[in-house]
């Protein structure tokens, strides 16, 4: 009777066809050990949890952006754009309070950018402010007339000294140096290689990029004025707030002329495409308006460097290290008292205090994103994964061990013994009622996590793993005995 290993580092990949792969990563993400000799050559980690450090208000005040400032960070909570500050005290112990800095109306996520004193908050297709605490106004609008002379500002990014605004009207302008308040309605430029709209501006290694509905033109800064480079790559960018810098690259949410909607990222002097077809077969069940709104944001923690992609109702996760996708939820109370699983709640994130902070989607909360927080803001995380099917060239099969190998002890104070829920399927479509085992005590960590006797099925078997214990989730490996259930070996 054969042991087989069964891999558990592929990542969220959920086929059209079910049978073919039906494999969810919700709330875990995948490792790969960067040594040889390891347990094994790919487990699952526990997406991090969230706890509050502050909070502005009531549900009204839905994060609308966050940007960090010399180190500080900036939220915009509802209409209430606060800064966020830390004090450690002579014992160590560090509190977080909130300063009210000014009042910005609306409810759509706004454009930021710095430069390194000011910081200039964008209302797409709206007004817009410069937040400067040094000087003796420090919240101001732009009203400046050369600021709409070339169009209605949509977007801002910041380099060279200088602020950069995209318009309607296929141009974008550039302020005065070091100056957001300073316009000038002559220093305005077009991207021509094609004549697409402007969707987004984004700054990678000191070039400008003005991303169309269709291209992408690079342009450079000669003396202040920005001119083509000569160089675009034929896709384009299909959600404003989609655009993000990785550690070696940038990536978007785009494609190219009649081309359905996929995440790419500029790898030398071309895009190539990140997603895969099970994530361009989700993004193509959004309509045009759900891509429009998606929004990216990035951080790295333990090593992991994530680039999210967060749509009205899912949030995936791309791994830059790893190159595996993974999916976010979030388990929230909702305005009528029951419970609901949305997309991650995270609105927005940026790293100070050493911390990822983060804005909130369901109200004025201010978070951190925590590796060894279990819970988001006290709420359970539902982690769900499930893996390759296991076939036997056609043939029936029958499990008659399954093994999981956790991080065994983790239990706590707070959960005595910890538990995970196997649901088993013969056809990727039907599960069977789950089956739960424990991992071990505070200490217990030799405990194992063994299910018997799981069955026979006709042509292939699919394991699916749920938890939602405030523990460590660590996922190490998963291990089967079977034989042919017709053959009798």
């Amino acid at each position: 009777m054969p042991r087989v290993n069964i891999p558990i580092s592929n990542g969220f990949y959920v086929s059209d066809s079910l049978p073919l792969s039906a494999q969810q990563c919700s709330n875990w993400y995948v490792n790969l050990p960067q040594t040889e000799g390891a347990l094994s050559a790919g487990n699952l980690f526990g997406c991090a949890g969230m706890s509050q450090l502050a909070t502005t208000g009531d549900i009204n005040q839905v994060n609308r952006g966050l940007h960090v400032k010399a180190g500080k960070p900036y939220l915009l909570n509802g209409e209430d754009l606060v800064r966020l500050d830390s004090v450690v005290d002579a014992e160590g112990v560090e509190t977080f309070s909130t300063v009210s800095l000014g009042t910005i109306a609306g409810d759509t996520r706004v454009s930021t950018a710095d430069n390194g004193t000011q910081l200039m908050v964008l209302i797409p297709g709206g007004n817009a402010y410069i937040i400067d605490e040094t000087s003796g106004t420090p919240f101001v609008q732009i009203t400046d007339p050369s600021f709409t002379a070339n169009g209605v500002p949509q977007l801002v990014v910041f380099i060279d000294s200088f602020f950069i605004v995209t318009t309607d009207s296929k141009k974008f302008i550039r302020s005065d140096a070091n100056n957001g308040l300073s316009w000038d309605a002559l220093a305005v430029f077009s991207a021509e290689s094609d004549p697409d709209i402007i969707v987004a501006p984004h700054v990678y290694r000191n070039k400008l990029y003005i991303a169309g509905s269709e291209t992408i033109e690079e342009f450079q800064n000669v003396g202040g004025n920005f001119q083509r480079t000569g160089f675009y790559l034929n896709k384009g960018c299909f959600a404003k707030f989609s655009m993000i810098s990785t550690a070696e690259s940038f990536m978007w949410i785009g494609g190219g002329t009649n081309e359905s909607p996929a995440i790419w990222s500029m790898v030398g002097n071309s895009a190539q495409k990140v997603s895969t077809t099970a994530i361009d077969s989700a993004l193509q069940r959004f309509t045009k308006e759900q891509i429009e709104n998606a929004f990216v944001y990035s951080y790295a923690q333990k090593g992991a460097y994530f680039v999210g992609f967060s749509f009205p109702t899912r949030t995936f996760e791309f791994n830059v290290v790893t190159a595996k996708w993974n999916e976010r939820k979030s388990q929230i109370i909702n305005t009528k008292g029951l419970t609901e699983n949305v997309r991650w709640r995270v609105n927005s994130i940026g790293t100070a205090y050493n911390r990822v902070i983060c804005g909130d989607s369901q109200g004025g909360t201010i978070g951190s994103v925590e590796v060894d927080t279990y819970t988001e803001y006290g709420q359970p995380i539902i982690r769900v994964a499930s893996f390759q099917p296991i076939a036997d060239l056609g043939h029936a099969i029958a499990i008659t061990q399954l093994e999981v190998t956790m991080n065994s002890g983790s239990g706590d104070l707070n959960v005595k013994n910890p538990s995970i829920r196997l649901r088993t399927s013969k056809d990727a479509h039907i599960f069977n009622n789950s089956l739960t085992r424990t991992f071990g005590a505070i200490g217990e960590y030799f405990k194992r996590s063994i299910w018997y006797r799981l069955g026979r099925f006709p042509r292939y078997a699919i394991f699916e793993f749920t938890m939602s214990d405030a523990v460590d989730p660590t996922m190490i490996k998963l291990e089967a005995n079977m034989r042919g259930g017709q053959r009798g070996n």
